[in-house]
Formats: C-alpha cells, structure tokens, sequence
C-alpha cells in the first residue's frame, strides 16, 4: 500500500486545495509556525507524524514543508517553516485570512506504532525538532507504554531554540530525559555547550530495547547513528528523514530521487537499514 494519503483517495494529489491562514506565530528570528484550516468544506486533514504538505502560495510557487502540529488535532494544519527561499518567505508574509494551496498529506512516518514496551530516543538539530514534534506528542499521548523517553536537542545559539516554552515544559516532567544543547552561547546560557552528540552519553536508555528517531542536517545525523550503533543499537531500529528537495511530491518529477528511492514517496522517514549504503554518498 502506498505511504502516501492522497493516493489512497478519489482527490487528484496535483490540486491544490484552499487553505485559510488562522495565525503566524513567530518561533525565532527566521521561523515561524503557520497554522492552517480548510476552506473546501473539509473539517479536518488527518496525518501520521513524518507526513508533509505541498504549500502553493499564488504568485509565488510551491514548497514541501512537514506538519509540526499534533495529529489529535487535524481540524487545524500546523507548518513550523524556516524563511529562506522565496516561497517560504511569502508564506513568512502571509496574514490571517489568506489563502494558500495544500496538498497532502504525502509520505512515510515515524514508527509511532512501533514504540509500546520500548525505550524512545529522539535526537535532532536545528529545525529538524518540527518535523519531529508530531512524533513527539503521539508518542507522550503513549507514555505509560513505553519504558524511558529521551529528547536530544541541539540549536546554533540560544535564540534559536524551537518551541522554546514547550521543551520548558517537557523538561518539567519528572518521567522524561530531556536535554537541550547550542553551538554557540551568550552570558545567560547556563546549558551544555557543543553538538548534540555529546548528549547521547548522558542519557539513559536500553540500546537493545530502543527507537530511536532522527532529524536534522545529514552530518549531524550521521554522527547520531555512529553513536547510537557504538551503544549497541540495531540498524533496524533507528529511523532517519532523508528529507530532499522535493517538487511534485508524488515522484513524477524525479527531483528527489535517492538512489532506487524517491523520498517523496519512499521517505522522507526510512529505517536506516534500509538508506546506509547511501547516506554517505555525495550528490545522490
């Protein structure tokens, strides 16, 4: 069965369907989260953690962008997006009520089906936590069917830090290992200092009894999965987003091949057992 949605269904995966603007949070001083609902009459837009849209804004074209919001709620579309290109800063200049074109939901997800009686690792940097958070919320929606839960974080400085009063939150509770890192500090930061890497040590999870998920750029995530192995983890069990520059979405264009996959339609999500023998390859 394909991994993607829209597939499975009578709606055309090439239209665009409208899309209201509801708010525009302002996450960091390049980022800001995009909360969507539907105008076609759709009351909601159900999705797997690890799932992205297709964002068209008219005038401007049309970008990949994973949901970051919580799968319980699929009466509002959530997009955690980073102002970089022209398309995502159109979309960064939007305002509430405007309209934009979605499709989607595509993709693989996040073994969140995998994770009762196990351990849970997620490890990620930079704006690699967006893709994630859905992960996030279903797996703490689970908690008490699962054994330990450790969140690895890592941000270029302090003001970059995602979903800042979230992760206050998150290392509030007792039951969860959560630990946050920058590249770079100033004269408040009080915390660990280096890549996230040097947070794996510090935390405490069964190897043999573990997911463990991965976002972020591919040098960071691979260093993630040389730790994770050395610690005695299975390939099996370490999934990784391959996310690449994707144009239709539905391996048409074959913009994003991987090697034999395409990752619009294979991916973005893979159990690293299956990407390995290419992770490392240049220019693939």
């Amino acid at each position: 069965m394909s991994n993607n949605t829209l597939l499975e269904t009578s709606i055309d995966p090439m239209i665009p369907q409208p899309f209201a603007v509801a708010d525009i949070k302002e996450e960091t001083h390049d980022t800001f989260t995009l909360i969507l609902k539907p105008q076609n009459g759709q009351k909601e837009l159900p999705f797997k953690p690890g799932q992205f849209n297709m964002l068209y804004v008219f005038g401007a074209g049309e970008v990949p962008i994973s949901i970051s919001g919580s799968p319980g709620e699929p009466q509002v579309t959530v997009h955690t997006i980073r102002s970089v290109g022209t398309v995502t800063k159109a979309l960064r200049n939007l305002k509430a009520g405007d309209t934009v074109g979605l499709r989607g939901p595509f993709g693989s997800s996040w073994p969140v089906d995998k994770v009762k009686g196990k351990d849970v690792v997620i490890v990620t940097g930079g704006i690699g936590l967006a893709p994630l958070r859905p992960a996030i919320y279903e797996i703490l929606r689970q908690r008490k069917q699962i054994g330990k839960f450790v969140l690895l974080y890592g941000a270029r400085t302090p003001e970059d830090i995602l979903y800042i009063d979230e992760i206050g939150k998150w290392r509030s509770q007792f039951d969860l290992q959560v630990r946050v890192t920058v590249d770079k500090a100033d004269e408040n930061w009080l915390g660990t200092v280096g890549v996230v890497t040097i947070l794996i040590p510090k935390a405490r999870f069964d190897p043999a009894n573990t997911i463990a998920m991965i976002c972020g750029p591919e040098i960071m995530m691979h260093f993630t999965v040389k730790e994770l192995l050395q610690l005695g983890m299975k390939e099996s069990d370490i999934f990784i987003s391959m996310e690449r520059n994707m144009k239709c979405a539905i391996g048409f264009c074959g913009h994003c091949q991987y090697g034999p996959n395409f990752i619009c339609k294979d991916g973005a999500v893979f159990p690293y057992s299956h990407v390995k023998n290419l992770f490392r390859v240049r220019e693939i």
